[in-house]
């Protein structure tokens, strides 16, 4: 079973993950686990009225800022995901102009009963 501190470690390593969705993962939590520590050393300061310590505390933001802009950077190329989106966007264009308002219907209520059924 995973457990929960390594579940991105585990899911980064998948076999046949594509390179940038590897690394999504591994960006994303990274993040995730500056936030917690801000977030930590937020409520240290507030239940025992300690300042957090400016050096640290922009050091894990400025570490927070490069992965952010890595992570844009690799959503921003428009390959992959956001190409996959577009591509869809224009299927979803093609169809509603080639169908009627009622068929239509039927196709989006039939995609959502899918959509549910395979939990998407």
């Amino acid at each position: 079973m995973t457990e929960p501190l390594n579940a991105a470690p585990v899911a980064a390593n998948a076999p046949g993950l594509p390179e940038k969705q590897r690394r999504l993962i591994e960006l994303d939590d990274a993040i995730a686990k500056i936030r917690t520590q801000i977030a930590t050393a937020d409520l240290t300061r507030q239940t025992q009225g300690k300042p957090i310590d400016p050096v640290w505390f922009n050091r894990a933001r400025t570490a927070q800022r490069h992965l952010y802009r890595e992570r844009a950077e690799l959503l921003a190329d428009g390959s992959g995901w956001h190409r996959r989106n577009k591509m869809k966007d224009a299927l979803i264009e093609i169809l509603r102009e080639r169908h009627d308002p009622e068929v239509w219907a039927e196709l989006l209520a039939e995609a959502r009963a899918r959509s549910e059924a395979e939990d998407l």
